[in-house]
């Protein structure tokens, strides 16, 4: 989390003055898709691991108004509110 990317009340951009530290750093989003399980390892701060689901054909998945949870395999992407092309690439 940083601020040197704002700009300034004018809408000018405010000079750099240090680079970029390891705790800023931003990765590229996984696109998990559609198809048989595929998990990279992604080594974090402290040495911890984060699991990237680059690939799935299920989850556990919460009906909150029936209040049941089940573990269900997904066959396709029929709907999705943030952009229709990923219907169309099942992810």
């Amino acid at each position: 989390r940083d601020s040197r990317h704002k700009r300034r009340l004018t809408g000018g951009r405010m000079p750099v003055h240090k680079k970029k530290r390891a705790y800023e750093k931003a990765r590229q989003p996984a696109m998990t898709k559609l198809g048989s399980k595929r998990i990279h390892i992604v080594r974090a701060r402290g040495g911890n691991l984060k699991y990237r689901a680059l690939r799935l054909d299920g989850g556990n998945f919460n009906w909150a108004s029936e209040s049941t949870t089940h573990k269900t395999r997904i066959l396709n992407v029929v709907y999705n509110a943030t952009n229709n092309e990923f219907v169309r690439t099942n992810t």
